[in-house]
């Protein structure tokens, strides 16, 4: 998939308003909370224009009995990609427009993926760096096959502050 590095927008918020409503309706008697979360959700940040939707769910197994219907309404299932307890299925292929992550409550992953974006929330001068530094890689890399892993060391620094920022709160 071609990188699509974009200033960041405020309808963003609505789009995930809008697909949290739609989700909320497939899944109703299993959804605890959805968060947004990723570039797309911190102010300033320039992002890929998709998505990141975080789901918490209160029986993770629930999720892979709609998988069929997933599919049906257009979203690609991608199982646990990489990552363990998670449920992804992903939306407007090519062009892809929302990452939706299953995750069952209490699941560590959840606590890391919301702290990094309160973080960024919290920090201009990260957002500002971490911009720049994605801007950067995407003048390099426009495939995001090698953006994607070339951002891996970055972000894992970054989640790193994160954390002991929301440690020391």
């Amino acid at each position: 998939m071609d990188v699509r590095l974009t200033e960041f927008d405020e309808k963003w918020a609505i789009q995930f308003a809008e697909e949290a409503e739609f989700l909320t309706h497939i899944f109703t008697e299993q959804i605890i909370d959805i968060q947004h979360f990723g570039s797309t959700s911190v102010p300033f940040l320039k992002a890929k224009p998709v998505i990141d939707m975080l789901v918490i769910v209160k029986d993770i197994e629930k999720i892979d009995d709609r998988n069929s219907d997933m599919r049906n309404l257009g979203y690609d299932v991608a199982g646990e990609w990489g990552i363990e307890g998670r449920r992804l299925f992903r939306k407007g292929g090519d062009q892809r427009t929302h990452h939706i992550h299953f995750y069952q409550k209490n699941n560590p992953h959840i606590h890391r993926h919301l702290v990094v974006r309160d973080y960024l929330r919290a920090h201009s001068q990260e957002v500002s760096q971490y911009s720049q530094f994605k801007e950067e890689l995407a003048q390099k890399f426009t495939t995001t096959n090698k953006y994607s892993p070339a951002k891996k060391e970055f972000v894992t620094q970054l989640e790193k502050r994160a954390l002991q920022w929301f440690a020391s709160q």
